[in-house]
């Protein structure tokens, strides 16, 4: 999925608040409540992959070799259930049922469970994932950890926001905006990325070990958490492989609402290519030079 009204008048990509809201397209009433009835949806979707977590979860592989488990297929049947009931003239588009109303201007992009190998382990880092675009461009995204506590969402125009004890809340417990740092500097950046040995095995990072070495801090989180640290403004840049549209959806939106940048390797806002750099923007094309660089051959 490419974003056709992602690129200023030279072809350059942009990113920051003013940016990103000038991609909305409805009005603010109408995606806020978007936003609102998907985070209501959530307080049940939750409840499911709770009940199923560290709880030994009915599991199969897909044809690409994939888990998936019950809860995966519950909460996406949920979703869609909650989406027909309430927008019945919008599409959807789920990582374990496919498209339903595939022509339709409004479509929803869903991961029930982001990090199902995670929830399979144990591992608390998990969550529901929600995009909404309309005629192909990203205008909301929801992510919803409840084994973290955490909930992430934005919409165009309307900034990024977290809320509960690890999305970060204000001492009223109201809903803290978000806003990506100003580290301009690869040395004093922090790095998070997905697995390592898939970025390595790629083939598309040449550069990626390089960039290691020149932050000042690296670290594997994977899935969807990596990206929300990014919009926190506690991580600078995120690194990932072998994504689908419905990874990076959700997320993209939060970033970019935080006044972060998102595209693929090559540069280009393209959310089904499979490569993903997220950023704070301001550091967004040194980081990606040293990642697709081919080494010269002159490191010992």
């Amino acid at each position: 999925m490419t974003d056709t009204r992602a690129h200023g008048s030279r072809g350059a990509p942009d990113f920051g608040r003013a940016w990103s809201a000038s991609l909305r397209n409805g009005s603010e009433a109408e995606l806020r409540g978007w936003v609102d009835a998907a985070l209501g949806w959530c307080d049940a979707a939750d409840d499911i992959a709770l009940r199923h977590f560290r709880q030994s979860p009915v599991t199969s592989r897909k044809p690409d070799r994939t888990f998936v488990t019950e809860a995966d297929t519950a909460v996406e049947r949920l979703l869609r259930e909650r989406i027909a009931d309430a927008f019945p003239g919008h599409g959807v588009l789920g990582e374990e049922f496919g498209t339903d109303a595939g022509g339709a201007s409004v479509r929803w992009i869903v991961d029930p469970i982001d990090g199902t190998h995670n929830f399979l382990r144990g591992i608390p880092i998990f969550g529901t994932l929600m995009g909404v675009e309309r005629d192909g461009v990203l205008q909301a995204g929801i992510v919803s950890a409840p084994a973290l506590g955490g909930r992430w969402y934005a919409w165009r125009g309307g900034g990024a926001w977290g809320a509960g004890p690890m999305a970060g809340i204000d001492r009223a417990g109201t809903p803290r905006r978000l806003e990506v740092s100003g580290i301009a500097r690869l040395d004093d950046a922090q790095i998070v990325y997905g697995a390592g040995r898939e970025i390595e095995a790629s083939g598309a990072a040449p550069g990626f070990g390089r960039l290691l070495d020149a932050s000042w801090r690296a670290r594997g989180y994977s899935d969807f958490w990596g990206y929300m640290l990014v919009a926190e403004g506690a991580a600078d840049a995120m690194i990932e492989v072998g994504l689908k549209v419905w990874d990076i959806a959700a997320p993209a939106v939060i970033v970019e609402e935080a006044g972060g940048r998102v595209t693929d390797f090559g540069g280009r806002r393209i959310f089904d290519g499979g490569t993903t750099l997220a950023s704070n923007g301001v550091l967004h094309e040194a980081a990606r030079s040293v990642l697709v660089e081919a080494s010269t051959g002159d490191e010992p």
